[in-house]
């Protein structure tokens, strides 16, 4: 691997100061960063104060730039020198492609194996891959890495490439010992196995390595049920690679800080905050950045940073990530604000529920919450609509409409959607 495990925190102090410089060296290249940086000693950036001269980078300002003013002014590498382009991970907004080098290449592989060494998946493990195939890179990038450390792989991509009700069957005939994917197509997956009348559960997958989306407790716990299976959490952003995993402690992401300078920044003052408490993650990467020099960019992220964690393995030198799982999601309904990661908690907290979508609609003159769900096979769907609803009221103090579903309903409607659309605003 082009760089080993740190051993000490003094030695990644070491590599931060040297690689920042380069870093900055690198973005000043850029006719983009060009007014942004002048001004700042670039011999002083391990002085805290000349590091926070640096203007933060938010997504607007690039999303504000022509596709040519993005190629030309903050692009810094040559055509010939481009080893693939990834798209941007937003779901909103105008995606952007990001060129990446052959010089950034060794280090996008190894910001993934390192995920794949983080939950302990080794040689003899087999793979099912459900993210998307092609220019989203988390698919094609853990497949890859997984080849390399003697990991089977099914390429088998998202709903879209290979029909859900066939990935479920080889899940059943292949009996992989992994599962990756989004935790909502992971969800979707055991819907539809349950409506088909298989036991996900006995398909030998032990190990569930998501990414691409915040994971709450009662998604997580949903999915460990359904697959009988240990979730493993990863986070990254194409703007760098992947920067965390979960080691066995669960107790957060242990976050790569050799090869991302990372800091957690009140969103107001843009200060630091202490160690511990909620702010928005600000991110450099100090290697991948040949092509595109992302210096102290701001993805939206509200994490926390902690030192310690329960595992003493070889990456608990470094500190653990936690996501504050916020959303701007929501709903306003007769005056009230319905979180969507919230109302998901709740819907996914109860063992007796398969699926649910969730949608507000004009009924007369008054708005309505709908949310149409489906029972566990075996389960009593009237008890569980009354407890459901009742359970609503008690939280948000709106009164649903509850709607029972025939099993199997859900996971026809969601097929082929990257993420299952649960949540729909249908007042016209």
């Amino acid at each position: 691997m082009p760089l080993p495990l740190p051993k000490s925190e003094a030695e990644i102090a070491r590599i931060q100061s040297a690689r920042k410089r380069i870093a900055f060296e690198r973005a000043a290249k850029a006719p983009f960063h060009e007014k942004r940086l002048a001004g700042i000693d670039p011999a002083k950036l391990d002085d805290p104060a000349e590091w926070r001269k640096i203007p933060i980078l938010h997504k607007e300002e690039l999303r504000g730039l022509s596709e040519r003013q993005f190629y030309d002014e903050f692009n810094t590498a040559p055509r010939h020198t481009i080893w693939e382009y990834w798209r941007s991970g937003g779901s909103t907004g105008k995606p952007l492609f990001y060129p990446r080098s052959f010089e950034d290449a060794p280090y996008c592989l190894l910001s993934f194996a390192r995920g794949l060494e983080c939950a302990g998946v080794t040689k003899g493990d087999t793979a099912h891959i459900s993210y998307p195939l092609g220019i989203h890179p988390v698919g094609h990038m853990y497949a890859r890495v997984c080849q390399a450390a003697g990991v089977g792989v099914n390429w088998a991509g998202s709903g879209a490439g290979t029909p859900s009700a066939v990935q479920v069957q080889l899940l059943r005939d292949l009996k992989p010992t992994v599962w990756m994917g989004m935790s909502s197509y992971g969800i979707h997956l055991a819907n539809l196995a349950e409506a088909s009348g298989v036991d996900l559960a006995a398909a030998g997958v032990r190990k569930i390595v998501p990414s691409a989306e915040p994971l709450s407790l009662a998604k997580r716990q949903k999915i460990e049920r359904s697959w009988g299976a240990t979730v493993f959490d990863t986070f990254g952003m194409t703007e760098c690679g992947l920067m965390a995993g979960e080691d066995a402690g669960h107790d957060g992401l242990r976050l790569w800080t050799d090869m991302f300078f990372c800091e957690v920044l009140d969103p107001a003052t843009w200060e630091p905050v202490k160690d511990g408490e909620i702010g928005t993650l600000v991110t450099t990467s100090l290697f991948t950045n040949h092509a595109t020099p992302f210096i102290r960019w701001s993805s939206g992220d509200l994490v926390s940073m902690h030192r310690g964690g329960k595992h003493d393995g070889p990456f608990s030198i470094f500190p653990l990530l936690r996501h504050a799982n916020r959303t701007t999601g929501f709903f306003k309904v007769r005056g009230v604000n319905i979180n969507h990661s919230e109302f998901e908690d709740l819907m996914f907290g109860e063992a007796q529920l398969n699926d649910f979508k969730c949608e507000v609609v004009t009924a007369g003159d008054l708005d309505t919450l709908r949310v149409s769900f489906e029972a566990k096979r075996g389960a009593d769907a009237g008890a569980l609509r009354d407890a459901l609803g009742q359970r609503i009221k008690a939280v948000f103090e709106v009164t649903a409409e509850m709607v029972i579903l025939e099993s199997g309903t859900l996971a026809r409607e969601f097929e082929g959607a990257v993420k299952a659309p649960r949540f729909a605003d249908r007042r016209g």
